[in-house]
């Protein structure tokens, strides 16, 4: 086992989805797992969710086929939506593990007929879709005044079931909650002609977490639930109006402990020059565990409670902290994120240094070091 590891409390991870039922009411809900499970490891968030009874999310949703392929063997038998589009060596394993396709374009729809042909055995009778449509994101879909014609056509083929329709926010995140406004509105318009032209298109889901916490009108019949499930909102501009906590810690130990004299300098790059005796620990974690080399001289730890600061630059396997004169023994836990008695560190911490999201900070964990699964 690697002596740094990250401990994943599935009793936050409960409380959090539960608080996010409790915000959208009865609409249902799609898990995003996808990237690992944001960094948490797929297979026991999934199962852990799976195992909520009544509460548990009403379908799962995966980047590409083979994180599907691995909740299919972690025995999660609810519907899994792949967001990216099939192509034509994956179409195999769309049939295997009953996986819903994204589609928004004939190239799409040819890919799984050809693949139904094929593979489908007689045991198909239908391909489950979702078609995604673009409001405004400008990414993938089928742009939302196309959108009609496009669905009318999938609709009335044989071999197509289309299980939902979606489109993705491009700011929900942000104050200015405009864009997102617009673009439910043009969903909206496309339902309506939907509706007047009596074509089925199954459940709406728009809403991803920022919409989630303050767009409900956006809401339709799912939501999408990633970040907000581990902790985090997705911005500091969002509201707070669902209570969450920081569901992954970051943990490590003291593996070495040394004097530095005045002058003496640290690490490669020799980029802290000591100026006065100190002493340093070294921690085994590294940027190839997902502590950014960026983060060098300027990121803490908590040790007993207290905040000591990064010295030196990050290096691939081990970091170095000043802990002056104070009383540290080897083998004494390292708090690089989470909790130490009244102390904390977030990932909203390293964003401040990093400029970035905790989408990125969360993912960036690699599986190098062990995921240990608490409460």
């Amino acid at each position: 086992m690697h002596p740094s590891y990250a401990v994943i409390n599935l009793s936050k991870l409960k409380s959090n989805f539960y608080n996010i039922r409790k915000k959208t009411k009865n609409v249902k809900i799609m898990a995003v797992v996808k990237a690992d499970a944001y960094g948490h490891g797929m297979t026991e968030t999934a199962r852990f969710l799976n195992s909520l009874g009544k509460k548990a999310p009403e379908y799962f949703a995966v980047a590409f086929p083979d994180e599907g392929i691995i909740l299919r063997k972690a025995n999660i038998k609810k519907p899994i939506l792949v967001f990216e589009p099939f192509v034509k060596d994956q179409v195999e394993d769309l049939y295997k593990y009953n996986l819903i396709a994204t589609v928004f374009s004939e190239k799409h729809l040819k890919i799984l007929k050809d693949g139904y042909k094929k593979h489908g055995n007689g045991k198909t009778k239908k391909i489950k879709v979702h078609i995604k449509i673009d409001t405004g994101m400008n990414r993938l879909g089928i742009y939302h005044s196309s959108a009609l014609d496009f669905i009318r056509r999938v609709s009335e083929d044989k071999i197509f079931e289309i299980d939902g329709i979606y489109t993705h926010f491009a700011n929900s995140e942000e104050k200015n909650k405009s864009f997102p406004r617009l673009q439910t509105k043009r969903l909206i318009e496309l339902i309506d002609s939907l509706k007047q032209n009596k074509i089925k298109y199954g459940l709406v889901h728009a809403a991803n977490s920022g919409a989630v916490l303050d767009l409900p009108e956006a809401y339709f019949d799912m939501v999408r639930s990633g970040i907000l499930m581990f902790g985090y909102y997705p911005s500091k501009t969002t509201t707070r109006s669902i209570k969450l906590d920081p569901v992954m810690s970051i943990i490590s130990h003291v593996s070495s402990i040394k004097l530095l004299r005045k002058g003496d300098t640290v690490g490669y790059g020799r980029n802290f020059l000591a100026k006065k005796d100190t002493n340093i620990i070294s921690v085994p974690l590294g940027y190839a565990d997902g502590f950014y080399r960026a983060l060098s001289g300027k990121a803490k730890a908590i040790i007993k409670g207290k905040f000591y600061p990064q010295i030196g630059n990050v290096s691939m396997d081990r970091i170095t902290f000043d802990i002056g004169n104070d009383k540290i023994k080897l083998g004494e836990r390292v708090t690089i994120i989470g909790k130490d008695n009244k102390q904390e560190i977030t990932a909203w911490d390293w964003c401040d240094i990093l400029d970035t999201i905790p989408y990125e900070i969360i993912c960036g964990f690699k599986n190098r070091i062990e995921r240990v699964y608490k409460g």
